[in-house]
């Protein structure tokens, strides 16, 4: 089967070291629509280096995995395991999961341009178009909330 991917993609208006830096610290995850654990976590935590885990926190500590870091590349590149079964719950092996790559890429010194590619969705099997439609619905939220986060905290400056 060849690979499925989706891919979004949105310009934020920050330096390059900015938009890597607030997108890793993840308080904009839009976590109370986009989490697997039940109820939904309050934060959602990605750990700053390859090995670290990716997941969510409820407010009693409880923490439910979501992924791995498998490349860190500050301030341009980030690849994450996807650990999500097409039913919404952890996956412990991440050869059945799929992936995520996000790059940053400047467009200007204030200007940068953030990629994320969702890859290996025909992981899913029977499942991987309905998830392929799923995620490229669904999946430009947590790239639109990250963009507005970074809005609301980094105001721009009037053209002179």
């Amino acid at each position: 089967m060849p690979e499925i991917v989706v891919i979004k993609t949105v310009q934020v208006h920050a330096p390059l070291a900015v938009a890597f830096e607030v997108f890793i610290e993840q308080d904009w995850w839009p976590v109370a629509t986009h989490h697997l654990a039940e109820p939904s976590g309050t934060e959602v935590v990605l750990e700053p280096f390859a090995g670290g885990r990716w997941y969510e926190r409820a407010a009693d500590g409880t923490e439910t995995d979501w992924g791995i870091v498998l490349a860190w590349q500050p301030p341009g590149r980030l690849l994450l395991t996807w650990q999500v079964s097409s039913s919404w719950t952890y996956e412990p092996d991440p050869a059945r999961g799929s992936q995520i790559e996000v790059t940053f890429t400047p467009e200007s010194p204030a200007v940068t341009r953030v990629e994320l590619t969702h890859r290996h969705l025909e992981r899913y099997g029977p499942e991987a178009e309905r998830m392929r439609r799923v995620l490229d619905g669904k999946g430009g939220e947590p790239l639109a909330a990250f963009a507005r986060h970074l809005a609301a905290r980094t105001p721009r400056t009037p053209a002179r």
